[in-house]
């Protein structure tokens, strides 16, 4: 069977306090190039990542929905321009087994549109499925101002879709760190991690709000004055079109800039957007 996969990789990872989830390592290797290596085994004739270029130079076409952060079907919709196959392969990027998701869709019997995993508690996992591409071609129609926000359920419900059991590894996925830890377990990782993950571990995500509140109640700042999902932001588009150590150096940056200015959140707020830009025009040279 010909097929193509898209790998969407462009969500927030706000639950694990903004963190690039697909640069994430268990065993040494990302679980971006983890997913890679599982469509490649399979003989996946092209592969499209739908969320922002993560530096990696194998091969693959990178599609950003418009506008960012749209949401998964957003992710699908972006891409499906650029698949050929008849079949498409759509995964999450954050998977913790690929191969064994892969595997499953590629084996079982299809249903007229399509199939999709189920997790260990039997629910439909709509994003790691094996679908007709002229299916989800034709259901984009069907939302003329866009698919935004949209859930995968619902972009899905009343097509001919079989699901697939194939055990708990198959559809498991990094959503904390917890999850990740339990996963690095399993498979005897290896205990080296990205830059990111070392400083999360240091600082929990679940402190993070209490961390920011002690800074603020330290030293009189409003909740304005620190704009914990903008500062994320920035640092993971920096860490992603520049270089990880360029993160923690440009939100510092940010400030300098923006305290010279005058300190306003909307100063603050430019001064982001700036550095941002200045980010993303660097990843071309």
């Amino acid at each position: 069977m010909t097929l193509s996969a898209v790998i969407l990789a462009g969500g927030r990872g706000s639950r694990m306090g903004g963190i690039v989830k697909p640069m994430l390592e268990i065993d040494g290797e990302t679980l971006l190039m983890r997913t890679m290596d599982a469509v490649r085994d399979i003989g996946a004739v092209e592969i499209v990542v739908a969320g922002p270029r993560l530096g990696t130079k194998r091969g693959v076409k990178w599609v950003q929905e418009d506008p960012p952060f749209g949401g998964p079907v957003a992710g699908v919709a972006a891409a499906l321009p650029l698949v050929s196959a008849a079949w498409v392969l759509v995964l999450p990027a954050d998977l913790v087994s690929p191969d064994v998701a892969v595997r499953a869709l590629t084996r079982a019997t299809r249903g007229r549109d399509g199939l999709c995993l189920v997790d260990h508690d039997e629910r439909a996992q709509w994003l790691t499925g094996l679908y007709r591409a002229d299916t989800l071609r034709a259901r984009l129609k069907a939302f003329p101002d866009g698919v935004r926000g949209l859930s995968a359920r619902r972009f899905l419900e009343g097509f001919d879709i079989d699901l697939v059991s194939a055990g708990a590894d198959a559809a498991a996925d990094v959503d904390t760190w917890e999850h990740l830890r339990e996963a690095r377990r399993r498979t005897g990782a290896r205990t080296e991690t990205a830059m990111a993950d070392s400083s999360a571990r240091s600082l929990p995500p679940e402190a993070l709000d209490a961390w920011a509140t002690a800074l603020r109640e330290r030293f009189g700042l409003a909740d304005d004055d620190l704009p914990i999902a903008l500062i994320l932001d920035l640092a993971r588009d920096v860490a992603t079109s520049v270089a990880r150590p360029a993160a923690p150096f440009s939100a510092y940056a940010a400030g300098l800039v923006a305290g010279r200015a005058g300190g306003t959140p909307e100063q603050v707020r430019e001064a982001v957007a700036e550095i941002s830009r200045l980010a993303a025009e660097w990843e071309t040279r």
